[in-house]
């Protein structure tokens, strides 16, 4: 793609092409991305430009990015960031890629913390509602809930324990937290799902933990060989950490709290048997998502 001048919609013709023979699920949209990367534009400059010459600078910079990801390298960690729940994170190989699925449990976090102050001010003093993002990685959904509750004029009220097991990835989420100006609201905690000792228990326990099946990891995109297993391989049927999650919840989840959890397709049923059977008259929804697909996990404490 160097030598005599391209336009910007020739060189996303050749970029497509060849990310398509590398096997890209999405070449036209990795080679929008990764071209308004280069030019320092969104997409939407990208395609009204589109009989704009390109210089060569930029051409060869875009033919780094294009040679990187025909190699499988995931678009955000040649970008450095990706898009979620409205913001920009940066993302590099210390932490998993935030996914779109995950926006279902951000939007159930908000909605129930928002009903739940609503419903029961605090008073001026009063300890703050705690919430438990398990497995925070980026930091994306404890800054995206934080950041929500700030433009409510609400997050003063609430205290986000961001908790993961790697210290590479918690210096990511905290990295993440001050650029979004809401490090003040979050707390990172370094530990193996939740610390044995929690006081007070929390409001809300949150989590998108690994529930890829072992098996599955090689048969998989490419581009999951880039990213942290650790933050992928959930065991034999994808479910180890999220049962010993589910352990862990009489003893830090509050009388009266909720826990949300995210969960892979197919592991809906799974997941009822395994709360039916670890935590007795405990109620378990599972939602799906955009795609129709068990998703989002929702447990609470029955009726006494």
């Amino acid at each position: 793609m160097t030598g005599p001048a391209f336009t910007v919609s020739e060189l996303l013709r050749l970029a497509a092409e060849r990310l398509a023979a590398s096997g890209s699920e999405s070449p036209r949209l990795d080679a929008e991305l990764l071209l308004g990367q280069t030019l320092g534009m969104d997409r939407a400059g990208v395609l009204a430009h589109a009989g704009a010459p390109v210089g060569e600078s930029h051409r060869e910079a875009f033919e780094t990015a294009i040679t990187r990801r025909e190699q499988g390298e995931p678009v955000a960690y040649i970008r450095g960031f990706r898009e979620f729940h409205g913001l920009a994170f940066a993302t590099d190989s210390r932490a998993l890629i935030p996914r779109p699925e995950t926006e279902l449990l951000v939007d159930a976090a908000i909605a129930d913390i928002v009903a739940r102050l609503a419903n029961h001010p605090r008073a001026p003093g009063a300890p703050a509602l705690r919430v438990a993002d398990v497995g925070t990685g980026t930091g994306a959904i404890a800054i995206a809930i934080v950041a929500a509750l700030r433009r409510r004029r609400m997050a003063d009220h609430v205290l986000v324990v961001a908790i993961d097991a790697s210290p590479a990835a918690l210096d990511l989420a905290r990295e993440n937290a001050v650029g979004h100006g809401v490090a003040d609201r979050i707390v990172f905690v370094a530990a193996d799902l939740i610390p044995h000792h929690v006081d007070p228990p929390y409001s809300m326990v949150c989590a998108n933990l690994p529930y890829v099946p072992s098996a599955d990891l090689e048969v998989l995109s490419p581009a999951l060989s880039f990213e942290p297993r650790q933050a992928l391989d959930g065991g034999p049927d994808g479910l180890d950490l999220i049962r010993r999650l589910v352990d862990y919840l009489p003893t830090s989840l509050a009388v009266d709290g909720v826990a949300l959890l995210e969960i892979g397709a197919g592991q809906g049923d799974a997941i009822g048997r395994e709360v039916e059977t670890r935590l007795p008259g405990w109620r378990c929804a599972v939602s799906p998502d955009l795609s129709g697909r068990p998703r989002l996990v929702r447990i609470e404490r029955g009726s006494r």
